[in-house]
């Protein structure tokens, strides 16, 4: 239990009780990290629910808004960093490098940030015509599921966030994870393309700048939320319950 309180202090901007944290317990917290997103869900479709009593519309808007909030746009920063070391990526690894440590964003990033969010919002809004809530619930939580799976794959960027996480993950995490997205899949086979898109990200990241860091965990969730969101999207007449 500490450790889900731990990772939902880190992943969220949600209240939790004071605990004392050290680097190993930090570290194990990557383990809860699914299970941290299964909460996220819960609220973004609790206010896609109530939003769309008005109009969905409304539904979609409020709960890209609680989105945002709670998670504190913390993986919106990996996906501005990497559009602007993509920028880079003809030039040499070193000013690769230097674009991703940049605390400034360009213009690539602006331009990410902006259509990621425009996206989720539009994907955000079929769904809720669909009153497709409940699978919506499971977004965060099939996308969370990626950082366990390149870190233990990737090698770390650097000696920073990604690299602390690197001896919490092994098989029997990834195979729980695993058997609970199965069987989540059963209900809403939809998640079924998460399999598909985790090694796909871990292919581009290690193909791009070389390993894994925190911006390449924070971009890679942020983007197989909106591939989830759009693959929920498009089956929503199949989704039981729509």
């Amino acid at each position: 239990m500490k450790g889900f309180i731990i990772a939902l202090q880190f992943l969220t901007r949600l209240p939790t009780p004071a605990i004392v944290v050290d680097d190993a317990a930090f570290a194990r917290s990557m383990r809860w990290f699914p299970a941290a997103g299964l909460v996220i869900g819960a609220l973004v479709a609790g206010a896609a629910w109530a939003g769309g009593l008005v109009d969905s519309r409304l539904g979609a808007l409020a709960a890209l808004i609680v989105w945002v909030g709670v998670t504190g746009a913390l993986h919106l920063d990996g996906v501005s960093d990497l559009a602007d070391a993509s920028g880079a990526v003809h030039k040499d690894r070193e000013r690769l490098l230097a674009v991703l440590a940049d605390p400034h964003v360009g213009s690539f990033g602006v331009v990410a940030i902006v259509l990621q969010l425009l996206s989720k919002l539009l994907l955000l809004h079929m769904l809720v015509e669909a009153h497709a809530f409940l699978p919506l619930v499971l977004v965060p939580f099939a996308a969370r599921i990626g950082p366990l799976v390149w870190t233990w794959w990737l090698m770390p960027l650097h000696q920073g966030l990604a690299a602390s996480f690197r001896s919490a993950v092994g098989p029997v995490e990834l195979m729980a994870w695993a058997a609970a997205l199965l069987a989540a899949s059963w209900f809403y086979p939809a998640l079924l393309v998460t399999p598909l898109l985790i090694p796909w990200w871990g292919w581009q990241v290690r193909r791009m700048i070389g390993g894994i860091s925190g911006d390449g965990h924070g971009a890679g969730i942020e983007l197989i939320e909106t591939a989830l969101l759009l693959t929920l999207a498009v089956s929503a007449p199949w989704i039981p319950g729509t």
